[in-house]
C-alpha cells in the first residue's frame, strides 16, 4: 500500500474498492449485531426497549469518530520522523485488529445469534437497570466493530491520498445500512457464510500489503533497518502507476520494487493466516435452551 497517483488511477475503482469492501463487511457485521438484537427484544415481547439499543449504537458510533479525530489531530503534531513511526503504529494496530475480526467472525458465525439472545437474556435477568445493561451489550458489540474501522481507515487514509478512499468507505457504510435494514425486515437474502468467508480472504490479503507498509514505515522512522535489499526491480516492466500495476497495489500490496523484509513479512502472514483460516472449524456446542428460546 502506498500514496496513489491521481493520474494512474482516476479512472480505476481501486482507491475506493478496498475501503468499501472493508466497511461494508465491518458495517454489515454491527448491523446483524443489532438486527439480532432487535428482532429478539420484538419476539420476546421487549420491544419497549429499542431505543436502549440505539442509544448504545449511538454511543458507540460516537466513541469511534472521537477516538478517529483524536488520533488524526495527534498524529499532525508529530514532526516527520516521528509521524512515520506513529502511522507504522497504526497500521500494525490495523492489521491486528483485520486478522483477529476475519477470525472472530469465521469462528462466531454459526453461533452469534444464540450468544446474542443469550447475553440479552443475562443482561435482563435483573429488573432494575434492564435498559442501562442493554445499552453497554449493545454499545460493546458495535464499539468493536466501529473502532477496527477507525484504525483501518486511518492506515489507508495515511497511505493514500485523494477522495476516493474516504468515498468508498462512506459508500460501504451507506450500503451496509441498507443491506442490513434488508436484512433484517427479510427483503434481502445474502450468503452471510459465503460473503464472510470470501470477503476473510480479501481482507487477510490487505492486511498483508498493510503491514509490508509498516515494515517500511518502520524503516522510514529510523526503527527497522534490517534485510533491505531489493529482491526484484520490476519498475521498467511493470511500474506502480500503470493501470495493472495500480490494481495489484490496490489489492494484492504490490510493490514495484520489494525489499527482503516486506516479501519475508507479506508471505509468512498469508502462509500463516489462510493456513488457519481455511482450517476447519471445530462444531461449537449448540446454546442452551434458555439462550435461544
Amino acid at each position: 500500500m502506498r500514496r496513489f497517483p491521481g493520474d494512474a488511477c482516476s479512472a480505476l475503482p481501486i482507491p475506493m474498492l478496498i475501503p468499501f469492501l472493508i466497511m461494508l463487511r465491518e458495517g454489515i457485521e454491527a448491523a446483524l449485531i443489532v438486527g439480532i438484537v432487535a428482532s429478539y427484544l420484538q419476539k420476546s415481547g421487549r420491544g419497549g426497549l429499542m431505543p436502549a439499543v440505539w442509544v448504545g449504537v449511538l454511543l458507540a458510533t460516537a466513541l469511534s469518530l472521537f477516538a478517529g479525530a483524536g488520533l488524526q489531530l495527534l498524529a499532525a503534531e508529530f514532526p516527520q520522523k516521528q509521524q512515520e513511526l506513529f502511522e507504522g503504529v497504526v497500521g500494525l494496530i490495523a492489521v491486528v485488529m483485520l486478522t483477529s475480526m476475519v477470525f472472530w467472525m469465521r469462528k462466531a458465525a454459526r453461533s452469534i445469534k444464540g450468544e446474542l439472545q443469550a447475553s440479552i437474556d443475562r443482561a435482563l435477568t435483573q429488573s432494575d437497570g434492564q435498559a442501562w445493561a442493554l445499552i453497554g451489550m449493545v454499545f460493546l458489540a458495535v464499539a468493536r466493530e466501529g473502532l477496527e474501522s477507525v484504525f483501518f481507515l486511518l492506515a489507508i487514509f495515511q497511505q493514500s491520498s485523494g477522495w476516493e478512499a474516504p468515498v468508498g468507505a462512506l459508500a460501504g457504510i451507506a450500503v451496509s445500512v441498507a443491506v442490513g435494514y434488508g436484512l433484517y425486515s427479510g427483503g434481502v437474502r445474502l450468503d452471510l457464510r459465503r460473503f464472510f468467508r470470501y470477503t476473510g480472504v480479501f481482507i487477510l490479503l490487505v492486511a498483508a500489503g498493510l503491514l509490508a507498509g509498516v515494515l517500511r514505515k518502520l524503516h522510514e522512522g529510523g526503527v527497522w533497518n534490517q534485510l533491505q535489499g531489493v529482491v526484484v526491480d520490476m519498475s521498467e516492466s511493470l511500474p506502480m502507476d500503470s493501470p495493472l500495476g495500480a490494481v495489484l497495489s490496490g489489492l494484492l500490496g504490490y510493490q514495484a520494487a520489494p525489499v527482503v523484509g516486506e516479501v519475508i513479512v507479506y508471505l509468512v502472514f498469508l502462509a500463516v493466516t489462510l493456513f488457519f483460516f481455511f482450517r476447519p472449524v471445530a462444531q461449537a456446542p449448540a446454546p442452551g435452551r434458555a439462550a435461544v428460546r
